[in-house]
């Protein structure tokens, strides 16, 4: 069995009325386009190329921040919530549970949907985003979301998000050649966990649960350089950083802290890379279907083969593949 922990869609209510919302987005110029995002007898068909293949359901880009007001995203959160869970209720064999979407921009509402969502509609955790209509996820404002998934003893999956508008360079304005999604999407992972762990909030919460989206974005490949502070260079010693005097234990010990999922559109050394640095307990398989230009088919047969080319036993394989997400996830 495999079970895909992060791939998304939209509930066909929550994306007509995204459509009028927003039309000016992808989510409504380019998103149409994608079947297997809004319909389900076509996610459902692609599934069924796969297997035993089940997917945790998650709200694809926008974030519900970046929409209406703080007094009216409570109800599109309410909205998509809904709609997965009745995706779940009604296809449990192929949808074991989803993950709930947050009006971040509402903290009282969103731990309010937050208790909803997980005890009355059956999420096994939160997805929020590496900034906040532009605050960073470390704010102390954000600090009760985190508290709150403790208290539950659930995961939170942290997406990136980062548009053309973050440009390449000071002098410009917007990013080009699709640098801002290419580079940009992981480098706003990294930022977003070195913020969080720079602000205590591991030491704050030891048995907090956070899943990185594509492998961790570029913790993996830089692993020295978090390990090497610049101030540790000329003030420090090698045991010794100067920048990291408030945490607990060494920044590379919180990092290891972290899950992350396989969703690396395939690439077999780059899966190879983050799984040599996380290591088979921190991995959980996703796949960030249906985002390719086959609906989402590539995605899935090239993670699968990715996973599959590393040098592990198949009992490791399998942690990967479901063993990790059942534990984390609490499924049956």
């Amino acid at each position: 069995m495999i079970i895909d922990v992060f791939n998304h869609f939209m509930p066909a209510p929550y994306f007509d009325r995204l459509k009028k919302l927003a039309p000016e987005l992808p989510a409504a110029t380019a998103f149409p386009r994608l079947r297997t995002l809004w319909d389900l007898d076509a996610r459902l068909r692609l599934l069924d190329q796969f297997g035993d293949y089940q997917q945790v359901l998650s709200l694809a880009n926008p974030p519900l921040e970046l929409l209406p007001s703080p007094e009216q995203t409570p109800d599109y959160a309410r909205m998509a919530n809904d709609g997965l869970a009745d995706l779940c209720r009604r296809h449990p064999q192929r949808f074991p549970t989803f993950i709930a979407s947050l009006p971040m921009n509402n903290i009282d509402a969103a731990l309010h949907e937050i208790d909803r969502a997980v005890n009355g509609l059956g999420a096994k955790g939160i997805q929020v985003f590496t900034n906040v209509a532009g605050k960073p996820l470390s704010a102390p404002e954000f600090r009760p979301i985190f508290a709150r998934m403790v208290q539950l003893d659930l995961p939170v999956w942290v997406h990136p998000m980062r548009g053309p508008q973050f440009s390449d360079y000071a002098t410009e304005k917007t990013s080009e050649n699709e640098i801002w999604f290419t580079f940009g999407w992981p480098y706003e992972t990294t930022a977003c966990m070195t913020r969080l762990i720079y602000s205590g909030l591991y030491d704050e919460f030891p048995k907090l649960k956070v899943i990185t989206h594509h492998m961790g974005g570029m913790i993996p490949y830089f692993a020295g350089r978090i390990a090497l502070g610049f101030r540790q260079i000329f003030f420090g010693a090698p045991d010794r950083n100067p920048g990291a005097e408030t945490l607990k234990k060494p920044p590379g010990d919180y990092f290891k802290m972290l899950y992350a999922d396989t969703a690396l559109n395939g690439d077999a050394a780059a899966t190879a890379c983050g799984h040599a640095y996380f290591g088979t307990s921190q991995c959980l398989f996703a796949t960030d279907a249906p985002f390719d230009a086959e609906q989402g088919r590539g995605l899935i047969a090239k993670t699968i083969a990715a996973v599959e080319a590393l040098d592990i036993s198949a009992a490791e394989k399998a942690r990967i593949f479901n063993g990790n997400a059942r534990a984390l996830l609490k499924l049956q």
